[in-house]
């Protein structure tokens, strides 16, 4: 994946490129202007000196006085000119070096003689070399210092954002009626961006009401006619009546308890965590983990399997106390229901976590991880329990976690769930 680059480092190096552009059209413009306008200089000092030359050329014992920079050569000279100079075709010529020199020279032919003038400009083309150099340097500290400019500037723009984005960062899945303030001075766009983003949190706080209302609503319109389902069945089996019959009844109450165990995690689902809090049970889990051991001991009797629960240490959370029968006792059925023989350990650790090991079927590691969670998923739909999804969900609600992994080194799976966030406070647990 192609690493992204920020917005801030975007635009600071835009206007660095920019700016070194036009820097470097603006030194090209420039040059091309000192070029013909040197030229026009030179042509015209050049011709004016020429002009001089040419007419005094024609007397007879004249004689040219050159000087340290200007040199006169004509073709009847004693002297010839230099070789460099007398290759050149009539014109202006300028940088031509001379003996080490740079030199401008205006080359004329008239009356059938060769004319040529030379001036020596080696100082004048140091001098402008100088210039240039100058004008390269304070162009690129223009540029250093225009990017540091443009750079501060962008991060001071940028920083309003950094802010927003660092709010909607802190926002919690968990939480409602969360807002993204603005400073009064924030820019239009700003506003624009936090605004919508409002209003989306407004919509979802609503979606939320609404799936939590209607929960809320159904669970509690169900309560009515399973508790009538339940109080029926119990009525008729004290009845005398055949044992198919009872047989039947005893899976009716069963799925009553696992229907009213659905509601009750329905209900915990519907509620904030911080009303779940409120309304939260003190339970004292090593008096509660052997009761729901002993609930669920019947399942070993058709199979070499035992159930044991090690010994416990003194540990409390506060939470809903059917949540914690449903979710430790779904984890201790499918324990059950995914091993032949040998033994499944229920114990307690003190900081609130609760271990479960069965010894498998026999399969590699691998296999029972995922036929675990595939036939616990499944068993919450037949109604033999919750599925693992259900549970998995209630886990992150109320902030414990649940991990499910292959026992090392033997057959079998480790089932825990970490419940320490519902421990009491000190504060409380010394009251």
């Amino acid at each position: 994946m192609n690493p992204r680059h920020s917005l801030q480092r975007r635009i600071t190096f835009g206007a660095l490129a920019y700016v070194a552009l036009l820097s470097v059209a603006v030194l090209l413009h420039g040059w091309v202007i000192n070029e013909q306008a040197e030229e026009l200089v030179w042509n015209s000092l050049l011709e004016t000196e020429m002009a001089y030359f040419a007419g005094h050329a024609r007397d007879d014992g004249w004689q040219p006085r050159d000087s340290d920079l200007l040199e006169f050569y004509q073709d009847t000279d004693a002297v010839p000119a230099p070789p460099e100079l007398a290759r050149l075709a009539p014109g202006l010529h300028d940088e031509v070096m001379v003996n080490g020199r740079e030199t401008v020279v205006l080359v004329r032919e008239q009356d059938g003689r060769r004319l040529v003038l030379a001036l020596d400009i080696s100082e004048f083309e140091q001098l402008e070399r100088e210039i240039v150099l100058k004008l390269l340097l304070s162009s690129l500290l223009v540029v250093g210092l225009l990017g540091a400019a443009v750079a501060w500037g962008v991060a001071r723009l940028m920083r309003p954002l950094r802010e927003l984005a660092s709010r909607i960062g802190d926002l919690r899945p968990d939480a409602v009626a969360q807002r993204i303030e603005v400073p009064d001075h924030a820019s239009a766009e700003l506003v624009v961006i936090a605004d919508a983003l409002n209003a989306y949190l407004q919509r979802h706080d609503d979606f939320i009401a609404r799936e939590r209302a209607f929960v809320d609503s159904a669970s509690h319109e169900l309560r009515t006619p399973i508790a009538v389902i339940a109080g029926a069945s119990e009525l008729a089996l004290e009845a005398d009546i055949p044992m198919s019959a009872r047989l039947q009844l005893g899976r009716i109450q069963r799925t009553v308890r696992g229907v009213e165990e659905l509601i009750a995690m329905l209900l915990v689902l519907a509620k904030d965590p911080a009303r779940l809090a409120r309304s939260s049970d003190r339970i004292e889990l090593d008096q509660l983990l052997p009761e729901i051991a002993d609930d669920h001991r019947h399942l070993c009797r058709e199979k070499a399997l035992e159930l044991r629960v090690l010994p416990l240490p003194a540990c409390e959370v506060v939470a809903p106390v059917a949540i914690v029968q449903a979710a430790v006792g779904n984890l201790l059925r499918n324990a059950i229901e995914n091993s032949d023989s040998g033994e499944v350990t229920l114990r307690l650790q003190p900081d609130a976590v609760v271990v479960i090991e069965d010894p498998g079927q026999g399969m590699s590691p691998e296999q029972i991880s995922a036929i675990y969670t595939r036939q616990a998923h499944e068993q919450g739909r037949g109604g033999g329990g919750l599925g693992l999804e259900l549970i998995t969900r209630l886990c992150r609600h109320l902030g414990w976690q649940l991990r499910i992994e292959p026992r090392e080194g033997v057959r079998g799976t480790r089932s825990t769930i970490d419940m320490g966030v519902s421990r009491p406070d000190p504060v409380a647990r010394a009251d």
